[in-house]
């Protein structure tokens, strides 16, 4: 049975997934991970096997804890403050949280040499105000970033590439 670890589990694609899996009848050993509990209900669960631990992905002993002792064939990572909005308002807390967490989250891999596909989630925030005629949006499109939190995004992606061709 593969293992799963997710991050930001409690949000909507989280909980998509899981409950895809489940759906689709694909077994699976999910860890899911994040700063909010989530609303689903994991005894509802018939297929997938799915725990679910409360950390702040910020404390990279906390994550390596995690990570060791789980061990993981896939990361998802879906945590982030994904708000732009709170991206105006919360620059510093916005751009270092959401890049930050990612570092730890690879580089806890890359010391203990875990052998896990990544799963690195994008924002169409990256590419900017695309006008209509342009749309719809390819990934070959220049990246235009108009917000603190799409900047981020760019960093991770960017962070993903530099881990992937250096490590």
């Amino acid at each position: 049975m593969k293992k799963y670890l997710i991050t930001g589990c409690s949000g909507f694609v989280g909980k998509h997934f899981i409950d895809y899996l489940e759906r689709n009848k694909i077994p699976a050993d999910i860890l899911g991970i994040d700063i909010n509990c989530p609303i689903n209900n994991k005894s509802r669960y018939k297929i997938i096997k799915y725990e679910f631990r409360k950390v702040n992905l910020l404390n990279k002993e906390e994550v390596r804890k995690i990570i060791q002792k789980f061990c993981p064939d896939y990361l998802l990572h879906l945590a982030s403050y994904s708000s732009v909005a709170f991206s105006w308002d919360n620059p510093i807390l916005s751009f270092q949280n959401n890049t930050n967490i990612f570092l730890n989250l690879v580089d806890v891999m890359r010391e203990l040499k875990i052998n896990c596909r990544i799963l690195s989630v994008g924002s169409s925030e990256e590419y900017g105000d695309i006008p209509s005629h342009k749309m719809p949006i390819t990934e070959d499109a220049p990246l235009c970033p108009i917000s603190v939190y799409a900047v981020a995004r760019v960093a991770q992606e960017n962070l993903s590439r530099v881990f992937v061709n250096g490590f």
